[in-house]
């Protein structure tokens, strides 16, 4: 695909939440050197429960089975890419799919987003980019986060911007103008398991946590895990919640009091990562900016502006920066930053698949 000033690309995103699959058809120009955007339609399809499940267990699946998974994913994207497009009446230059991911140990030197982009590119006759994380872990990187530089680009007016999500993560320019950003903590990760425990899919505006109290022995346990210790490139995944939050889990103990507290301990480690931030504008996104008790415990720790956009931008605001990852990896440009994953290089990572 030729060099041009203004792209019409398609945004995918399935986060580890397992909330559903975000797609965002965006416009993006290249003026002047700048970069502007508009999210065209938006909308979020929830996962069928069957697959759904089989996302959450694939850690553990079978090579076979997820070999397989790959391949059901890929349809289900993009066939519900397809229908998106088409009800939309628009025409896309790109899809950009993140995929889902399944195994992320990048000190290992493996990642694995699945959600087959052949099949999306067949299905839809469309170029499409999935893979974004492989190359920056080859270069020695962590491959993540990858938003920052959709937000150095798209959101240089903000200090910093923080995403509420699975995880949450922190982007921002040091003194010297390089992007920093790294994973702070599990979020709605294991917010909505422990939800899912009291028969609710997530905690809607905190409330189920809200009512429990706080264990002061536990808190303190999350509060020392030698991650929060670590310099920043760093990220999470999976693996490590399950070799260090399984007492988050414990038989036992209420799961409203549990709640009560991983909410106490998050918003301390958000605090603590926007406490290295020089500036006060600080703009919010994810599904976790729609937590207003999470937002507040966050507020009461830290003095920031913390900034809440519109609906359509918290909730699409991964799926708009991967589709600009996509419009970089066409034009052959970085998408990924050494000063933000630790990699050896700055790169440009993507895989691309001609239909």
């Amino acid at each position: 695909m030729l060099r041009k000033n203004e792209y019409t690309a398609l945004g995918a995103m399935s986060g580890t939440s397992l909330d559903g699959l975000d797609l965002a058809i965006c416009r993006f120009k290249h003026e002047q050197s700048n970069w502007s955007f508009n999210i065209l339609k938006s909308i979020t399809i929830p996962y069928p429960e069957s697959l759904r499940n089989k996302l959450r267990n694939a850690h553990i699946s079978s090579g076979l089975e997820l070999i397989r998974l790959d391949a059901e994913l890929g349809k289900f994207i993009g066939t519900a890419a397809k229908n998106f497009i088409t009800g939309a009446q628009l025409n896309a230059d790109l899809i950009a799919s993140h995929g889902h991911t399944i195994f992320h140990e990048p000190a290992k030197g493996y990642t694995l987003q699945i959600g087959n982009g052949h099949q999306i590119a067949a299905i839809n006759n469309v170029p499409t980019i999935s893979n974004f994380r492989m190359m920056d872990v080859a270069h020695g990187g962590q491959g993540a986060p990858l938003a920052p530089i959709g937000d150095k680009y798209l959101f240089s007016e903000y200090d910093a911007c923080i995403n509420l999500g699975g995880f949450a993560n922190l982007s921002f320019d040091d003194a010297d103008g390089n992007r920093i950003a790294f994973d702070i903590c599990p979020v709605n990760f294991v917010l909505n398991r422990l939800s899912e425990k009291l028969g609710k899919e997530y905690d809607e505006n905190g409330e189920l946590g809200k009512s429990g109290i706080v264990l002061h022995d536990l808190l303190e346990k999350l509060n020392t895990l030698e991650y929060y210790s670590l310099s920043a490139p760093k990220s999470l995944g999976q693996e490590w919640v399950e070799a260090n939050l399984s007492s988050v889990f414990e038989e036992g103990l209420a799961t409203r009091d549990l709640m009560r507290t991983f909410y106490e301990h998050a918003a301390h480690q958000i605090a603590c990562a926007i406490s290295e931030v020089k500036g006060d504008n600080v703009l919010i996104s994810g599904g976790g900016a729609h937590n207003s008790f999470l937002i507040s415990l966050i507020n009461q720790k830290v003095s920031r502006n913390f900034i809440i956009p519109d609906k359509e931008l918290v909730d699409m605001k991964e799926a708009l920066i991967f589709a600009f990852l996509g419009v970089l990896r066409i034009r052959n440009e970085i998408n990924s930053l050494s000063s933000v994953t630790g990699a050896s290089k700055d790169s440009v990572n993507g895989t691309i698949h001609l239909p």
